[in-house]
């Protein structure tokens, strides 16, 4: 199973504090939105996501657990 960052567009108001908080994984656009490459969360980061997701001002940082494709 792999741990992914996903971004809800809706939700997002692009406050940006989820690229301070994980800079490894998430750089913003030009308006200020998230850019996630869509690459799994590697185990060191995983808190560093946790912390991200938990510090979103509108919770729209989610972490999803994904099964492997066959």
């Amino acid at each position: 199973m792999s741990t992914h960052l996903r971004v809800n567009p809706i939700t997002c108001e692009a406050h940006g504090l989820c690229a301070e908080l994980l800079p490894e994984m998430i750089t913003l656009d030009d308006w200020g939105y998230p850019i996630i490459e869509g690459n799994p969360v590697a185990p060191e980061l995983l808190e560093h996501a946790q912390r991200a997701a938990a510090a979103c001002p509108t919770l729209a940082l989610l972490i999803q657990r994904r099964q492997p494709q066959r």
